[in-house]
């Protein structure tokens, strides 16, 4: 059984920029007994309304957001470069159309119903606090508009108190 230790928010010492820009995340999510997961290289961690937060990003169409809309917290896991491949499979594959996690050879756990993965090397459990869909009249450069969403499928953001900052032992 994977074992974590809870980490303290000022002991928490990973760049942002490496973790999720670089390594990649996935954000994962419960709806009535089923969970979804999907692959993540745009957020960040900070602080919001005096809380930890993260900041997510997620397209409408995309299967995970209904999950991210449907429960009251989520997850974000962090892994070990040995697992980009299984990041880049659940990244291209729906959970619509398949039982990716399965296929992936994940393993879900759950802390107080928020799903996660028992391979992830570090977890954030994240209360929702906020969501807001981004527009095209908010883009100050719409250079980004215009290079991002050429289909104005347009991210909605999701602004997350984070709860728990778990570490693999």
């Amino acid at each position: 059984m994977a074992k974590f230790e809870e980490l303290s928010p000022d002991e928490f010492k990973k760049s942002p920029f490496k973790i999720i820009g670089k390594a990649w995340m996935l954000v994962t999510a419960k709806k009535d007994n089923d969970v979804n997961t999907m692959t993540a290289g745009w957020g960040g961690l900070g602080v919001m309304w005096g809380k930890n937060v993260a900041f997510v990003v997620i397209r409408p169409q995309r299967y995970t957001r209904e999950f991210v809309d449907s429960s009251e917290t989520f997850s974000l896991s962090f892994f070990d470069v040995k697992y980009k491949k299984q990041l880049g499979y659940l990244g291209s594959v729906s959970g619509r159309d398949e039982d990716k996690i399965t296929k992936s050879g994940l393993t879900v756990l759950e802390h107080e119903d928020t799903p996660y993965f028992k391979e992830a090397k570090t977890v954030l459990l994240c209360k929702k606090l906020y969501k807001q869909e981004m527009k095209s009249e908010c883009f100050i450069n719409q250079e980004l508009d215009e290079k991002w969403y050429p289909d104005k499928d347009y991210h909605e953001m999701y602004i997350a108190e984070i709860e728990k900052i778990m570490i693999k032992k």
